[in-house]
């Protein structure tokens, strides 16, 4: 079984740890492929991550992706434009707008932690419908539930639970990510799985998030830079 995460920062954007020690500490652990999630500047910053991160994959010896994470709307549109040169795109949730856009955006792979800073879980079921109808992957970050503590963290996991819940229910794909910052935020693939399984995700479901889920999204950023891609959906068959 090969198990997946998606959603790493490194120094090159709001993290603290380099590539390679992420990297390391990320096979180490026992996964099988990373993405870095960084934000994105100009398409200089594309080639120079990508080299960075190929020396990294030969060194280490493991799968490693490029992905982008827009923080608001004006990001999201430039790297909607672009989306065929990075393997993931991801947009920051948290903000409702911003959460909605993602939802309704085929482009997009990842809504990452939509209940960020907020008091109430980020999502209703026209969301959810729309993020199922779209492929977009609703995400359970780890590192959100890591860093808050008393009445922060149970109203972080009941949102995150809410969340679940609808995702399960209207059938959007769940995906569960560390949203590490460092090598030393990184846990295990079986500690990830353990912890959304107390949230009500049944084992299965929580193992696919893990495994399945984010395979399927590196799958379709590999047919995305075909020559036959032509947009979501769409593709040239000879």
């Amino acid at each position: 079984m090969k198990f997946y995460d998606l959603h790493l920062h490194s120094a090159f954007s709001e993290g603290i740890s380099s590539i390679e020690q992420l990297a390391s500490t990320a096979k180490h652990l026992g996964y099988s492929a990373i993405c870095f999630a960084e934000y994105f500047k100009n398409l200089d910053q594309i080639k120079k991550l990508s080299k960075e991160i190929e020396k990294v994959r030969q060194k280490v010896g493991m799968e490693i992706s490029l992905g982008f994470e827009a923080r608001n709307v004006k990001e999201l549109a430039k790297l909607a434009n672009i989306r065929r040169k990075f393997d993931v795109l991801l947009v920051r949730g948290g903000d409702l707008k911003l959460n909605r856009l993602a939802c309704e955006t085929p482009e997009v792979d990842i809504l990452t932690h939509p209940e960020y800073e907020r008091f109430d879980s980020g999502l209703n079921h026209v969301l959810v419908k729309e993020a199922a109808r779209n492929n977009v992957a609703i995400e359970v970050n780890f590192r959100e539930i890591l860093i808050t503590s008393k009445n922060s963290r149970s109203r972080v996991l009941h949102n995150i639970a809410q969340n679940l819940g609808l995702a399960q229910k209207y059938h959007a794909p769940i995906i569960l990510c560390s949203g590490a910052i460092s090598h030393f935020e990184l846990r295990s693939p079986e500690c990830l799985i353990s912890m959304v399984n107390q949230l009500g995700l049944e084992l299965n479901d929580a193992k696919e998030a893990i495994t399945k889920v984010p395979e399927k999204i590196l799958s379709q950023a590999k047919g995305r830079k075909g020559e036959n891609f032509v947009m979501p959906g769409v593709k040239v068959i000879k």
